[in-house]
Order: C-alpha cells, then structure tokens, then sequence
C-alpha cells in the first residue's frame, strides 16, 4: 500500500486534528471528521470514497476499553469490527444478523497489517494491542450492559460508535478497513471525572504516525 492515498475518518474534530498532527500533514492522508455514531459515518466514508481513490479506510478516534482487557491511554488495532447490537433480543439471548440469516454483523481486518499496525504503535512507547472493536448505536452506561457485551464477545476490547459504518461503506467498495482507538475511559457506568480523554488524545496522535510506516 506504501504510496497510496489512504482515508481516515474520525467522529470529532478534536480526533481528526490528533490524527493530523501524528501524522505531520503527510498528504498521502486525507482525514475527515465524519459525524458521531455509524449512520454519520458510514454516509460521510461513502461520500468521501466516491470523490478520490484510496487504497484504505481507517476507523480512528478515543473509545471505552472494557476493564478487564485494557489500559487507559493505550491502544487497540481492530482484529475484528462489530456491529454490536445488530441483531434481535429472543428469549434465548441476542441473535445476529448471521444467526437470523439477515446478513453481516463484524468484519475481519488485514491479519498481516492489523499486526503490523500494533507493533509499529508498540515502538512507539505505547501499550498497543489487538481484538475486536465493538460498534454501539448507544455508549454502554451501566455495568450489566457491559457485562452483556462481554458475555457475547468475550475477547472485546473496546467500545465506539463508528467503526462497523466506516467498515460497510469501504467494503461496498471493496478498500480494505481498519480501526485504530486510543482507550479514555472503562465501559460500564459514566464516571466522567476519571476520564483521560486529553490524555487519550495525545496517545492517538502518537500512535497515528505509525499509520506512515504500514500503510
């Protein structure tokens, strides 16, 4: 991919201008803020890939690490995007679009340079690690929600609003797609006052200049 224009889509512009900064302006890279949550995303990824070609599509941006499987300020490359609650609620549990036979909940990111990814962050003095990103249309506030989520994907290790429609419009389009966070806060109950999103930030901007080297 070294040459090509790669795409990267945030949900604020505080991310995007993290991400800009990490990466130094490099003009290979166009950086969007494409709104909060997946409808804004994937509209604003889909608008964006029919005005230039790219040859990927990366998720970036702050998001909830589940306890047990993070640090806050470090950082998860995607091996997995979800769809998290795409799906229906049975008296059985939580079915998904696979189960119900009604389509795609997750997709599998580069194995190769989704590994490559989180050991060029890594040497860069952060914590980087790589699982499944999940993809809510609301931000998990109580602690049996997170529960939930960990009870039906057991190896997740964060929580955004945007990847799965970022991943949906690059793979109608067939650009490969990944998701790159920097871990602020513990999904479960809100605890704002411990929240490290300046600090979340400035992790993101570290880790986006090692989007340079693998892509």
């Amino acid at each position: 991919m070294s040459g090509s224009k790669v795409l990267i889509v945030t949900a604020v512009e505080a991310e995007r201008e993290a991400v800009e900064r990490g990466l130094d302006r490099n003009s290979r890279f166009d950086v969007i803020a494409g709104g909060v949550g997946l409808a804004e995303a994937a509209a604003s990824t889909a608008i964006a890939l029919t005005k230039d070609s790219y040859s990927a599509v990366v998720s970036a941006g702050i998001a909830g690490g589940f306890r047990a499987q993070t640090e806050l300020e470090s950082i998860v490359v995607a091996s997995e995007i979800w769809g998290a609650d795409l799906g229906a609620e049975t008296n059985e549990g939580f079915y998904d679009l696979e189960k119900l036979n009604l389509g795609c909940s997750r997709y599998r990111c580069d194995p190769l340079l989704t590994d490559k990814l989180c050991t060029t962050i890594a040497e860069r003095g952060l914590k980087a690690q790589t699982g499944p990103i999940l993809t809510t249309a609301t931000v998990t506030g109580t602690a049996k929600t997170a529960e939930n989520l960990v009870f039906r994907v057991p190896e997740a290790k964060a929580e955004a609003m945007e990847g799965f429609g970022v991943a949906v419009s690059a793979r109608k389009l067939d650009v490969p797609v990944f998701e790159v966070r920097s871990i602020s806060n513990f999904v479960g109950p809100r605890d704002r006052d411990n929240w490290k999103i300046k600090e979340a930030l400035a992790a993101l901007e570290q880790a986006s200049n090692g989007l340079q080297e693998v892509f």
